[in-house]
């Protein structure tokens, strides 16, 4: 019995200790504001922040930038379809 408690508590504990992974994919002919974002893949390196306008914006498009964590993001500011 001691030994089962002891067996949940360190299978819970390293549980807790391991960082959650999450991978997002997008497949075909995937569309956020009406914009393609088809085969794009973003992880914890990797990410993608998207900024929906209703005008058009000054600078309207897509750059990669650096995190400052040794990681890119995908910076988009983009016009909403409707």
């Amino acid at each position: 019995m001691v030994s089962m408690v002891r067996l949940i508590l360190c299978t819970a504990a390293i549980a807790m200790a391991v960082p959650a992974q999450a991978e997002v994919r997008f497949g075909r002919n995937v569309r956020i504001g009406g914009n393609d974002f088809s085969h794009q893949t973003f992880n914890a390196r990797k990410r993608g922040v998207v900024y929906l306008h209703k005008t058009r914006p000054a600078r309207e498009g897509c750059v990669w930038k650096s995190d400052g964590k040794g990681g890119r993001v995908k910076l988009c500011h983009l016009k909403d379809r409707n």
